[in-house]
């Protein structure tokens, strides 16, 4: 009978720990609108900002998202905010979005832009964007460092581009 008992609690355990480690790992995805991105893009200090913005559907934006993984990993400690700017459907927020960022293990910051009319906001981020993704903006206020790439990345383009944002000009 002990070690029914012992079993059990010994199963009752590992199951626990196995839902709290997973609850844990649930990502999460903040929705925003245009006064969000506004103030990013508007904001003043010495931190260099990534924006990326991405769909799950879009193949080049989903074969980039590990670029931006490695250098927000290489950049945790620098003054550097990667964040990406998923553009999927609200709706598709709990059934696609947030599966696939768990199957993929993104630690990175993602937000999900419910501006369904992108001609208000596409200007916003760059007047020579023509709307296609992937698409990244690299700024920097402090340095006046800024560029804009609409295609997608590889991480040595990506790492000189964050080097040169440091940069006093």
């Amino acid at each position: 009978m002990k070690i029914k008992q012992s079993i059990l609690l010994l199963l009752v355990s590992i199951l626990t720990i196995f839902l709290f480690t997973h609850a844990s790992l649930k990502k999460e995805v903040q929705v925003v609108k245009m006064p969000w991105l506004d103030s990013i893009l508007s904001i003043q200090n010495d931190t260099t900002y990534v924006l990326n913005f991405w769909a799950t559907w879009c193949i080049p934006c989903v074969a980039e998202l590990p670029v931006f993984e490695k250098a927000n990993q290489k950049t945790n400690r620098e003054a550097t905010k990667v964040i990406l700017i998923n553009l999927d459907y609200v709706k598709d927020q709990q059934k696609v979005l947030i599966p696939f960022l768990e199957k993929k293990r993104i630690k990175t910051s993602v937000v999900l832009l419910n501006e369904p009319d992108a001609n208000r906001w596409i200007n916003l981020v760059d007047s020579s964007w023509s709307g296609a993704l992937p698409a990244t903006l690299i700024f920097n206020h402090k340095t006046s460092y800024r560029t804009f790439i609409e295609k997608e990345l590889n991480f040595e383009l990506l790492d000189t581009l964050l080097k040169n944002s440091h940069i006093n000009k």
